[in-house]
């Protein structure tokens, strides 16, 4: 490697540590005074409190490596410009691709970092996370003010090898609305499958309404047989509402595979929205270590074109930053609700933010270098 090329590299990765520490503290300091209260109350112990904020590291990493990439490459560059080293770079005969190569070589290290990290580490995290906070610091709806929210597209797998699709479940009045159950066999074969517009939890039981169960018989699998219907139903169904809140799957739990296998399990469940979902889920995961990869190359030409504009580089870069970050998750935001609304078929939407930034990108270098 280059003697140019290493001062560059170590510049961007002084800063990128810098920003991703800076971002913890502060995520930290942050969640800490919001939770100050569960902490006194539930009497938290130190020990405890560490091992909650240490499982939301991976989580830190991979939300804020874009941001912290970003903006570590743009404040290099920007400190070049600032000292006309990019001037004298260039004048060497160096072009863009030459000049900004140890950006992208960190930032393919970055991204491949964030995908192990988020396939091996945040699932695992995730759940020690969320034990924690249930077992330890979550104070009972009950003494507080404020109700949960409601969870929505909500799954369970359940006892008696079921699979629950859930719309909408208030775990305020343990209301389920737009449910969907499967039942298979030990062989994956389907046995049973309940769909009703709406579930009522009694205290005991639970009451569906507009009920349909229709059975499959063994000797032909997955062949429908018998349908009832019935008004008002109580149901044979031995998860309770803190069950539900306690057992339920977060995608954020899952890697690709096992994402990929759940849905796999969910495939002629009739469910269409909810798989959807997942599957829009699913490839958001598949094109998150493209995000850092676009980022940088639509933000780095418009940082090398105001080398003219010195004195104000550092603000400048600050700047471009925010404004590109702001504008990639606004993107992506928007392409990830088309996907989830039908407009748009999952594999697309994921991948809108990263192609419309790596065209930005390719069409400000072509322009100006």
């Amino acid at each position: 490697m280059r003697i140019l090329d290493r001062y560059i590299l170590k510049s961007i990765i002084t800063i990128f540590v810098g920003m991703v520490v800076t971002f913890a503290f502060l995520f930290i300091l942050i969640d800490t005074f919001g939770n100050l209260q569960d902490f006194i109350e539930k009497k938290v112990s130190l020990q405890i409190i560490t091992q909650y904020y240490v499982s939301f590291l991976p989580m830190i990493i991979v939300n804020t490596s874009t941001m912290a990439c970003l903006m570590a490459t743009l404040f290099t560059y920007s400190n070049l410009n600032h000292h006309n080293e990019i001037v004298a770079i260039r004048a060497s005969g160096m072009n863009f691709w030459q000049v900004t190569k140890p950006a992208f070589i960190f930032t393919l290290i970055v991204s491949a970092g964030v995908l192990l990290i988020n396939e091996r580490f945040v699932p695992q995290s995730s759940l020690i996370n969320q034990e924690i906070r249930e077992a330890q610091i979550k104070v009972a709806v009950a003494e507080k003010s404020h109700g949960l929210p409601i969870i929505k597209n909500f799954t369970l797998y359940g006892l008696k090898n079921r699979l629950f699709f859930i719309d909408t479940f208030d775990p305020n009045t343990n209301i389920l609305n737009g449910i969907s159950i499967i039942s298979h066999d030990r062989n994956q074969n389907l046995t049973e499958k309940i769909v009703a517009s709406k579930g009522i939890w009694t205290g005991i039981v639970w009451k569906f309404l507009n009920c349909q169960i229709t059975t499959y018989g063994s000797a032909l699998p997955n062949i429908p047989g018998e349908i009832k219907v019935y008004p008002e139903k109580l149901m044979d169904i031995k998860e309770t509402p803190k069950d539900f809140l306690r057992q339920r799957l977060d995608v954020t739990a899952m890697n690709i595979r096992q994402l990929s296998e759940y849905i796999g399990r969910f495939s002629g469940s009739g469910a269409v929205k909810t798989i959807n979902n997942l599957k829009v889920d699913l490839f958001e995961k598949i094109a998150l270590p493209l995000r850092n990869i676009v980022i940088i190359l639509a933000g780095l030409p418009f940082v090398l074109i105001s080398s003219s504009k010195r004195k104000a580089a550092t603000f400048a870069s600050i700047g471009v930053a925010l404004i590109i970050g702001f504008l990639y998750y606004v993107i992506d935001a928007v392409g990830l609700a088309l996907g989830k609304g039908g407009a748009l078929p999952p594999w697309a939407c994921a991948f809108v933010a990263p192609s419309t930034f790596l065209v930005i990108g390719l069409a400000a270098i072509k322009l100006r270098f």
